[in-house]
């Protein structure tokens, strides 16, 4: 059973915080549909944002929908994305995953949690990610960012992804699930990083429950 510690209370005062600092906080792949914020999800494990944007106006050219990409060889989709991390099993990902979706949803991407689940290369994070994104609807990934930050400052004290996901999901109200998840998200990116994190310009540090032993 894993442990947790944060309360609905002090959910809101970190929310409110983040909030101050980072008001432009949200996606930052670039997309105008839900294949598109999809396949840039997928893309995104592992790999910077920036490094996604950058070889997706060339793969959406040439695979503009879920049907194109369905017909598409693997082979052909890893020239493209070959300078993003796992390339090859993302790239066999892609295929598989537009293929599921031609053959069991009509050709449009699932807007519900167990159906993207369901796709190949597609994990919790994913998933929470393009429901909010894509769709609009309540959805918090936790990556490593999220992960960190939110056991580091106090809100959970979980072992995994899975259970900080589960446990934020508790103390946060379910519309603020994807503000959430961009706001730790930037905070984990530019202050509260893995190594040397910048404790001195944290707008957390009154509240931080790891002050002084970080890093």
């Amino acid at each position: 059973m894993q442990s947790s510690c944060g309360t609905k209370q002090f959910a809101a005062v970190v929310l409110d915080l983040l909030r101050q600092q980072y008001p432009d906080a949200g996606p930052r792949l670039n997309f105008s549909n839900p294949y598109q914020a999809l396949v840039a999800t997928i893309l995104s494990a592992q790999t910077t944002d920036e490094q996604v944007n950058r070889v997706t106006p060339a793969l959406f050219a040439k695979y503009p929908d879920v049907k194109a990409l369905a017909e598409a060889d693997p082979a052909d989709v890893e020239i493209i994305i070959r300078s993003v991390g796992l390339y090859k099993s993302k790239a066999a990902h892609l295929v598989a995953t537009a293929q599921k979706i031609l053959s069991d949803y009509q050709g449009k991407v699932p807007a519900d949690f167990d159906s993207l689940l369901s796709l190949p290369g597609v994990g919790r994070k994913t998933a929470n990610v393009v429901l909010f994104n894509a769709f609009g609807k309540p959805g918090l990934g936790v990556d490593t960012h999220v992960h960190r930050v939110a056991n580091r400052i106090g809100l959970c004290k979980t072992k995994n992804p899975e259970g900080t996901e589960k446990y934020l999901k508790e103390v946060i109200p379910e519309e603020k699930w994807g503000e959430a998840h961009h706001l730790l998200i930037f905070h984990g990116r530019q202050c509260c990083r893995a190594r040397k994190p910048e404790c001195a310009s944290c707008p957390l540090l009154s509240i931080c429950k790891s002050h002084g032993d970080a890093g």
